[in-house]
């Protein structure tokens, strides 16, 4: 019997419509999700903690690397991780796919993302406009590049170039910190009209507070069209089976950059990540209804009104 006929009897079995999601056991009541820092992930994971502790969840979110959150999923320490931006981060997720200790879902929940390095608008008006300009550039850079915190996929692309001399970036270093601390660095480049070559992404608030360009000439790096990514929804294997309803739940959640933009301006303000995602749910309601669609309550009653219930309490 077909996967889809084995669900379908099911559904029926529990007395549920063809749609709705089976009434998850107790041990699904606590869904772990995994946050890497990056502003993006914070946003998606907080609506999506959000909308758990609506539908009487207990969202746990636990903060690391993404090589971290992988490893904590292979070892069923971590459910779900919303951030997998391909293809930055495929070299660390590959071997957990291939394994089939990870599981990612075939739709991204975010499509237009973009992930490459990045230098000041007045940095770029006197030449440095792409990744062959970076070598002319290592005096007034101090032979630095800026990532973000160890074990992401971009600071893995930046050694790399670094490791292989490619674009005759040899004699570079790679400067790891956090995306707060680069970020911090790029302000205080900003502010002085210093020379800086960072990560740079989008969706991210600092598209609009930087005036900032991003590199052409990467695609053999980063991708083609300055890093042109998809955000994908990675599960520990085998949790769709056990945990249907959150199952569910995270394959309706889909974002735009719009929203994480929005939710993201909050966060970079020293907003909670879970305050600002609620915030912006009571503002925009009408979300709900794709992402709650055959979805129910841990309790097992329809999943729509609890969730606007506890937004408005």
């Amino acid at each position: 019997m077909s996967h889809p006929a084995k669900y379908l009897l099911c559904l029926l079995a529990l007395g549920l419509p063809p749609g709705a999601s089976a009434q998850d056991p107790p041990a699904c009541r606590e869904v772990r999700l995994a946050d890497v820092g990056w502003s993006d992930v914070a946003a998606t994971t907080g609506l999506a903690a959000v909308v758990l502790e609506g539908l009487d969840y207990k969202p746990v979110i636990s903060f690391s690397t993404a090589r971290v959150a992988f490893a904590g999923m292979k070892a069923r320490q971590v459910d779900v991780f919303l951030g997998y931006w391909k293809p930055s981060m495929t070299p660390l997720i590959e071997p957990y796919v291939k394994a089939g200790q990870i599981k990612v879902l075939e739709r991204p929940n975010l499509v237009g993302a973009k992930y490459t390095l990045a230098v000041p608008e007045y940095l770029h008006a006197k030449g440095l406009k792409s990744f062959a300009d970076i070598a002319r550039f290592e005096k007034d850079l101090d032979g630095r590049m800026h990532g973000i915190e160890p074990g992401t996929g971009g600071n893995a692309l930046i050694q790399r170039m670094i490791d292989r001399n490619e674009f005759g970036l040899g004699g570079f270093r790679r400067v790891e910190s956090s995306e707060t601390g680069m970020l911090t660095e790029v302000r205080r480049a900003v502010r002085d009209r210093k020379a800086i070559v960072f990560l740079g992404w989008e969706p991210h608030p600092m598209n609009v507070q930087v005036e900032m360009r991003y590199l052409e000439g990467g695609d053999e790096v980063f991708g083609p069209r300055f890093g042109e990514a998809k955000v994908y929804t990675a599960l520990q294997a085998g949790y769709e089976a056990r945990c249907p309803n959150v199952g569910a739940l995270v394959r309706n959640l889909q974002f735009s950059t719009a929203i994480e933009n929005e939710v993201m301006a909050a966060i970079v303000e020293k907003t909670n990540p879970v305050q600002a995602a609620r915030e912006w749910l009571r503002g925009h309601p009408d979300v709900l209804e794709t992402w709650l669609k055959g979805v129910t309550t841990f309790g097992g009653t329809e999943g729509l009104p609890a969730v606007r219930q506890a937004l408005r309490d």
